[in-house]
């Protein structure tokens, strides 16, 4: 983290006249043209008012500068609002000068913190959630091209989200003409309407998200367990697979006669 000693110029120099520079962190006063220091004590009048605030910026800038952690980052931010409030309490420039300070650092951390949220999310492969943090941050250390990397990323998943959201669409629709088939030995000639039908709009409602969409996709997975509890009922277990298989294979084929025949009569 840079060091907390950037501030505006509140003196001039005994010696030169030229411009004062206070280094809170150091406790001294700089001249900027003959490099000359005195004690901030020598300089301040009532310097003793201010001496807490100065305490409360050296330890967030402690608490910062080795291995920053999420609790460290956030014991700083609160050692810096206190030296803001503190601040604001204060008339003159000296005051004015470490409420600017502070605030300034600040927003330093705010990015620290969100660049170390975003590195959180890419580890664990939550390129969205890392997107969003690096978006916030542009131009801090590697961000920009971790935003690049989150996008690439981001569009993977999400055609691979389409390819679920289009199974899930099909799934209820395709258990439900099965039982259909089997339980009330529906033509094929219904079944394939209704199984292209629901798939159609369930496959809109997850594709649309919110509560619908979610509910949908609840019901479709639910529905995998009394699905395969009545293939179990209605078949003797050691032909189930090969009875399924030949109903899958067969319901197939139908429904590639109906799209490249009948539908064209």
């Amino acid at each position: 983290m840079p060091e907390l000693n950037a501030t505006p110029v509140t003196f001039k120099c005994k010696i030169c006249g030229g411009d004062i520079v206070n280094n809170f962190l150091v406790g001294s006063c700089v001249c900027a043209h003959c490099g000359n220091k005195w004690n901030l004590e020598d300089m301040i009048p009532d310097y003793s008012q201010y001496s807490n605030i100065i305490s409360n910026i050296n330890a967030a800038n402690e608490a910062v500068s080795n291995n920053p952690t999420v609790v460290s980052l956030e014991r700083a931010k609160s050692l810096l609002n206190f030296a803001v409030e503190e601040s604001e309490e204060l008339d003159g420039v000296i005051a004015s000068d470490l409420a600017k300070m502070s605030r300034d650092e600040i927003a330093k951390i705010d990015r620290m913190q969100g660049y170390m949220k975003g590195m959180a999310f890419f580890e664990k492969q939550n390129y969205q959630g890392a997107l969003e943090e690096f978006e916030k941050i542009p131009g801090y250390k590697n961000s920009d091209e971790l935003r690049e990397q989150c996008k690439v990323h981001v569009e993977k998943q999400n055609k691979t989200n389409r390819f679920m959201e289009v199974f899930l669409g099909m799934l209820f629709p395709a258990m439900l003409c099965i039982v259909l088939k089997i339980a009330a030995d529906m033509s094929i000639a219904i079944l394939l309407p209704l199984f292209l039908g629901l798939s159609v709009v369930l496959g809109f409602l997850i594709y649309m998200g919110g509560l619908p969409g979610s509910i949908v996709k609840l019901a479709s997975v639910l529905s995998i367990a009394p699905f395969l509890i009545f293939i179990i009922i209605r078949y003797d277990i050691h032909i189930m697979f090969f009875k399924l298989c030949k109903l899958i294979f067969e319901y197939l084929i139908q429904m590639i006669k109906y799209v490249l025949v009948d539908s064209k009569k």
